[in-house]
């Protein structure tokens, strides 16, 4: 089964088995991101990529200069550990890394959970790649794909048990900030080649088109 279809029947699942009082919040929320988000103001192909330099699972630091010095770079920026859809998309990707790594590609998932958070992760996915933490979003700001999630999402997270302030950081239950879900191919001298933003939060990029940008790019 590919990610995509697994991501289809989860939301499936979710929609027609979950009560209203979860269901119609998640909804309306989706569709008020998707009629407010404009793609043409995120980052794109031709764009040069921040340079950054952010904490991996285990609070060391990883820049951007370094993962780049291997090599072109594939990025994927989720949500958080709460997420099936994220978590459905880390597996894909540690399932397909090894693919990548012989093409001489550096993967990277970043999220805006705090190292002690995303560890987890890590450890449940068996992940071998680095999680990275751009705790407030500033990296994520910088490419134009944060979302504010509303606060009729609150119940929504208070029932998955999520702690903002403390999976995020201080003040992150404020503001309820995650980046639109994307993934991106940075090539060595740093400009973008190839980018997937959307913001329907259950539509993610399969592995398997990332492996075709490798083709059509020749890498």
């Amino acid at each position: 089964m590919s990610l995509s279809e697994e991501l289809s029947k989860v939301y499936d699942i979710f929609h027609t088995t979950a009560p209203p009082a979860l269901t119609v919040p998640v909804r309306d929320a989706t569709s008020s991101i998707k009629a407010a988000f404009d793609p043409s103001k995120a980052i794109q192909p031709g764009h040069q990529f921040p340079s950054f330099s952010l904490d991996d699972a285990n609070h060391h630091t990883v820049t951007s200069e370094s993962l780049l010095s291997k090599g072109p770079l594939l990025i994927t920026f989720y949500r958080g550990s709460w997420c099936p859809f994220c978590n459905l998309t880390l597996r894909a990707y540690q399932q397909h890394l090894q693919a990548f790594r012989k093409r001489g590609v550096q993967f990277v998932a970043i999220t805006p959970e705090l190292p002690d958070t995303s560890i987890s992760s890590v450890e449940k996915q068996e992940l071998e790649y680095p999680v990275l933490s751009d705790v407030g979003c500033k990296l994520a700001r910088q490419l134009g794909i944060v979302w504010a999630q509303p606060d009729t999402m609150r119940p929504i997270f208070d029932h998955l048990g999520v702690d903002w302030d403390k999976d995020y950081g201080n003040g992150a239950s404020e503001r309820l900030e995650v980046p639109i879900p994307a993934t991106i191919l940075v090539g060595k001298d740093s400009v973008v080649m190839e980018t997937f933003i959307e913001a329907n939060y259950h539509e993610r990029l399969d592995p398997e088109i990332a492996l075709s940008w490798l083709d059509k790019h020749q890498l």
